[in-house]
């Protein structure tokens, strides 16, 4: 294709999404004591929850620019004239802003970045809807501007256990309100132009499972959409959230069901499960 589509490995694709969709992934770093690890390479979800329920000291952070240059240059080396580059939101991480100091070396005429202002999902349908409109032989121009059209209409929705993982990992600014009062809540939370904020709070998990669902039928607005349900380390949650979200809401394709992978799952703790509704960027109502 003329225009090759990257991501980063937040997006977690499900599997064999990438390869259906000729993306290619930039992994994260995972550090499990220490010890250094490629995101979805070389840790993935259950070595993360292992870690974590050891008490194991676990901390990420985001691709060198030369990682993100080489993954550039290969692309073009392979053939493409430009590159798309989608990634995680800057207000969380410091991988889009890595990703435009590649661009600026390899060269800003030839590599698109784009913020997709979530993360998951909401990171993955974007890069999605950027490499469907690649494969259909649209131009550099055209394919970023599938990727912001997606996260202008993309929720993200999700709930933990407890906030004490986006605590320590910096990642909740205004919700670190909800830490004095959440010892006996469940905190829903959603994606709020980049940032993760509370939007309210819960008694029981049941009540957050049920609460996500109606949530995420207000964000289709009567809509057909594409859905993805993610969870770490709480399959059962996920299922149940997913055939709940199948009975209410229009869904395209089937939701998608994917564990969310080591980066991701070290900043939201064991028991996480949230949903992403992504709206189609074409359809009634978009903005």
């Amino acid at each position: 294709m003329p225009v090759a589509v990257i991501t980063d490995s937040t997006a977690h694709l499900p599997e064999g999404f990438a390869e259906r969709y000729a993306l290619r992934v930039v992994p994260l770093h995972v550090l499990i004591d220490g010890l250094a690890a490629l995101d979805g390479v070389e840790v993935g979800a259950s070595a993360l929850a292992e870690a974590l329920g050891q008490r194991r000291i676990v901390t990420t952070s985001r691709p060198t620019p030369g990682e993100f240059a080489a993954a550039f240059r290969e692309a073009l080396e392979e053939g493409a004239d430009s590159v798309v580059s989608i990634h995680l939101s800057s207000e969380i991480s410091g991988t889009w802003e890595s990703a435009v100091l590649a661009a600026q070396e390899v060269g800003p005429d030839r590599v698109r970045v784009v913020d997709s202002r979530g993360t998951a999902m909401g990171l993955g349908f974007a890069a999605l809807h950027a490499a469907r409109a690649a494969s259909a032989g649209a131009s550099a121009k055209e394919v970023e501007a599938a990727a912001t059209a997606a996260v202008r209409c993309s929720e993200t929705l999700f709930v933990v256990e407890t906030l004490e993982y986006l605590r320590r990992g910096g990642r909740i600014g205004a919700a670190a309100a909800l830490l004095g009062t959440a010892l006996a809540m469940k905190p829903v939370l959603h994606l709020d132009d980049g940032r993760i904020k509370p939007l309210e709070k819960v008694r029981t998990m049941n009540r957050a499972i049920a609460r996500l669902v109606e949530l995420a039928e207000e964000a289709a607005r009567g809509e057909p959409v594409e859905v993805a349900v993610h969870h770490l380390a709480s399959p059962e949650r996920a299922v149940e959230l997913a055939n709940r979200i199948e009975e209410r809401l229009s869904v395209t394709e089937g939701c998608v069901v994917s564990e969310l992978g080591a980066v991701i799952g070290a900043h939201t703790g064991p028991g996480v499960v949230g949903v992403v509704v992504q709206r189609n960027p074409g359809g009634p109502g978009t903005t």
